[in-house]
């Protein structure tokens, strides 16, 4: 006889954080929050604050307040996720490298075109090393920082 599964339990919270996913790519924001919420409280709980999979849920999390329209909450959210990825997994981790990415175009929604342009700078500089120039993530931020610089009235968007 197997043991009951708990709440606890790595797969269950796993599952719940997939079937989240699921809700948000089929549009069903509010249910992905819920669920979202749930996987990053049980994470912490049991992970603790500052583990990988914690990390991820958290980041999880605010792109779905940002798809709500919680734009406040996703970019505080998007902050400590980076900074904390950047302290954990270090500045050239791939999750840090897409925390980046995240947070520069959250700012970006908000109107804060300046911090946005100058992540997005970053990032791009960051990928183009590690990645290499025309590996499809620098050609995602490069079309990343194209369209923020646009909308920051910076001319067509064109890079230098």
């Amino acid at each position: 006889m197997s043991a009951p599964r708990s709440i606890d339990n790595s797969d269950t919270v796993t599952s719940r954080n997939n079937l989240a996913a699921a809700y948000s790519a089929v549009g069903e924001f509010g249910r992905a929050v819920e669920l979202f919420e749930r996987t990053l409280a049980d994470r912490e709980r049991v992970l603790g604050t500052e583990h990988p999979d914690t990390l991820a849920s958290r980041g999880n999390l605010a792109s779905a307040y940002g798809e709500i329209g919680e734009l406040g909450r996703a970019v505080e959210l998007f902050e400590r996720t980076l900074a904390d990825m950047e302290r954990v997994l270090g500045p050239e981790h791939p999750d840090t490298l897409i925390a980046c990415g995240n947070l520069a175009t959250a700012y970006g929604e908000v109107g804060e075109f300046g911090r946005a342009v100058k992540l997005h700078e970053r990032n791009l500089a960051n990928r183009e090393r590690i990645l290499g120039r025309e590996h499809p993530d620098t050609l995602n931020s490069r079309d990343n920082l194209r369209r923020v610089r646009a909308s920051a009235g910076e001319g067509d968007g064109q890079q230098d």
